[in-house]
């Protein structure tokens, strides 16, 4: 295999941003992007939950494009939660958007502490802006 290091910051987000990760749904969410990453080759290095978003520290071969990552994992996902959870709860689905940065390799055990505090980081209000987008403001 050729060598290769790619670092991918994603966070996307609930629907209308409604608090729709609980229970169940955050264990079904990560079971499903670990089986996505191995369809493509990838190394999950860090899932984060928050109860209308997700992070995720991935690396993707260069061979994947992120954006054919990423649509599959959600799209998958949805799937998931709704076929594996009540309807009780209420049906799920992500928001279209999604954000994604690369990361320096250097950054890595950075990032990697942030994705994984992320309840932390919200009560304290310490967000990292860039990794909390899902949208350009550039382009709005």
């Amino acid at each position: 295999m050729s060598l290769w290091k790619a670092y991918y910051h994603f966070v996307w987000g609930t629907k209308n941003r409604e608090h729709l990760l609980h229970g169940p749904r955050p264990a079904i969410v990560r079971e499903t992007i670990i089986a996505i990453s191995r369809e493509y080759e990838s190394l999950v290095h860090a899932i984060g939950f928050m109860p209308e978003h997700v992070h995720l520290l991935i690396s993707i071969p260069p061979k994947f494009a992120p954006a054919s990552f990423i649509q599959r994992a959600k799209g998958v996902a949805t799937r998931n939660v709704n076929i594996e959870t009540e309807h009780s709860l209420g049906h799920f689905s992500w928001q279209g958007e999604y954000g994604v940065v690369t990361i320096a390799e250097r950054s890595l055990v950075d990032v990697k502490r942030y994705v994984e505090n992320q309840p932390e980081r919200h009560l304290r209000n310490q967000l990292w802006p860039d990794f909390e987008r899902t949208v350009d403001p550039r382009f709005n």
